[in-house]
Order: structure tokens, then C-alpha cells, then sequence
């Protein structure tokens, strides 16, 4: 099931929702898968978006790396969707926590992961809060540098084809912490 935990509008016009639910179901353009540099899709979002979209996704990431080498942490790569909802996965690297420099790291494969949309002409992503999961990021920070850089590359890049971009967690937890984290930055303290 999917709950829409909040909804509004960047100052650019973009539309940003945190979502309780299920990543792999999200009615996008891209989801963004949390990957490791290798794109080996094991366990975590990685194994269940191959697992819902087919092993086609895995074949095209092993063919990206044979080709392209490794993901740099920080950057991301695109491939097919298989068979899921959504047009692309796009594979965000993000930082191993206590492997330094985190947030700069997560602020990039965010980045990266939005510029990639943009470039393929994509109106809408839906991204989870990546490296909070098994690569240990604290949650909270995650929200905050998350967003952080969403908003900023929303200022950067007024002319981006994206007008929705979702944040998208399966757990409560993660998922209130997006929504009170997006409440704090983007709606008005009240006097």
C-alpha cells in the first residue's frame, strides 16, 4: 500500500512527496536504486528491485560495468526497468557511513542520480533515503543532506525536465523521518 506522508511544492514548482510504500510499484519515470559500485543487486532495494523488474536489470548492469568500470561512490549509472512500473533504474552509489566525507558523498549520488533524469528527459523519480540501509548512514542525516541537495538542484536547475520528484520508503520509520525532515525544511515556521 502506498501513503503519501507529504506533498509540496519546491519554489521552482516541483512537486515533492515523501510515500510509505513500496519502491518497485512507484508510478515514475525512474526509481533510484542504492547500489554498490559494482552494481551486484543482492539484497536490500537493489535485490528487490531486480527481484519485481527481472534479471534483464541485473544483465544490463553487469553489461554498464564490463563497459564503463565501476561506479564511482557518488555517481550513477542508468539501465532498463524490466519489467516494473517505471521506464529506468537509475543506480545511485552512495557512502558507506564512517568511510569519510558522507554527506558530500550522498549530496553527489543524489545529484547524480537527478542530473541523469534530467538528461534522459524524465518528468518524475522516486528515490529511497540511500545508504541508510545496510551501508549504515544515520537516518536523520540522510533526510537532511537528501533534501538538502534536492532543493539545491532544483534552484540550480530551474529548466529540468523534472516536475515530481518522491522520496520512498517501505518502513514507517524511515519514512516518518522523510516526511518530519521535509516538513522542516519546506513549509514556513510559524510565528
Amino acid at each position: 500500500m502506498r501513503t503519501i506522508l507529504y506533498e509540496g511544492r519546491l519554489s521552482e514548482g516541483v512537486l515533492l512527496r515523501v510515500v510509505q510504500g513500496d519502491l518497485t510499484q512507484e508510478p515514475v519515470d525512474a526509481i533510484v536504486n542504492a547500489a554498490n559500485e559494482h552494481l551486484a543487486h543482492g539484497g536490500g532495494v537493489a535485490g528487490a528491485i531486480v527481484r519485481r523488474g527481472g534479471f534483464t536489470i541485473q544483465q544490463e548492469s553487469d553489461a554498464w560495468v564490463r563497459r564503463h568500470g565501476p561506479v564511482r561512490t557518488g555517481t550513477a549509472a542508468i539501465t532498463g526497468a524490466g519489467a516494473l512500473p517505471a521506464r529506468y533504474v537509475i543506480h545511485a552509489v552512495g557512502p558507506v557511513w564512517g568511510s569519510g566525507d558522507e554527506d558530500a558523498k550522498l549530496t553527489s549520488a543524489v545529484r547524480a542520480a537527478l542530473e541523469l533524469a534530467a538528461q534522459h528527459q524524465l518528468a518524475s523519480i522516486s528515490l529511497p533515503g540511500i545508504s541508510s540501509g545496510i551501508f549504515g548512514f544515520p537516518k536523520e542525516r540522510c533526510a537532511q543532506v537528501m533534501l538538502a541537495a534536492i532543493r539545491d538542484y532544483c534552484a540550480s536547475q530551474p529548466a529540468s525536465s523534472l516536475r515530481e520528484i518522491n522520496l520512498c520508503n517501505i518502513d514507517a520509520l524511515t519514512a516518518h523521518i522523510f516526511a518530519a525532515e521535509a516538513r522542516r525544511q519546506l513549509e514556513p515556521a510559524q510565528g
